[in-house]
């Protein structure tokens, strides 16, 4: 498959990047600063610009996604806005736009995490910005079919522990190899509408 990638000089891109190649995918990535296209998931019309660059693909996979981490009384209208900005609306807007874009039986693979179902202290603007994202994937998978999309939502990662694990006290991890293999599932396989969960 020809598969484009955003955010995949993150951790978890780097991750999805390699697990996708060595199945022997074509893998076209996309991220703000680095990769073979540039792009600014927040402005749609960079969005725009991406798509029209990279031509016909067959799925399309998402790493990226920022959002604040504060506690709910330092939290402003700005920084809400800034993880809908970050997280949801972004990766809508690859969705909305590239059903235009992908094959017809393309399909699409979004980041969520834990704080979808599990809150942590000063995860106000992550729940709410993953929650809105898979709400978003369930309703989506209805109308776009026969495309897919799906949103893979991992606890704190392995190699994270040493900067988040004091966030996610008692939380297990999840290794980044487990969560590529949660993206090749999504591409590869049948289920549409999915929250694949990696707790």
């Amino acid at each position: 498959m020809n598969i484009l990638l955003i955010g995949s000089s993150g951790r978890l891109g780097s991750a999805v990047h390699t697990a996708l190649a060595d199945r022997g995918h074509k893998v076209l990535t996309a991220g703000r600063t680095s990769g073979d296209f540039r792009v600014d998931l927040t402005d749609p019309a960079s969005v725009a610009a991406l798509y029209e660059s990279v031509g016909a693909v067959d799925a399309v996979a998402s790493a990226a996604g920022t959002v604040p981490y504060k506690t709910i009384r330092e939290m402003t209208a700005d920084d809400y806005a800034a993880a809908y900005d970050g997280k949801v609306r972004s990766q809508v807007e690859l969705v909305r736009q590239g059903i235009h874009r992908i094959a017809p039986t393309g399909s699409f693979t979004l980041i969520t995490g834990i704080l979808a179902r599990i809150p942590i202290a000063t995860g106000t603007a992550a729940s709410l910005a993953n929650g809105a994202v898979e709400a978003f994937v369930r309703a989506a998978a209805v109308e776009i079919a026969p495309q897919r999309v799906n949103a893979i939502s991992p606890t704190v990662f392995t190699e994270a522990l040493d900067a988040y694990g004091d966030y996610f006290p008692g939380f297990p991890a999840v290794d980044l190899a487990d969560v590529a293999q949660a993206y090749v599932r999504s591409i590869e396989g049948v289920q549409t509408g999915q929250i694949f969960a990696l707790d």
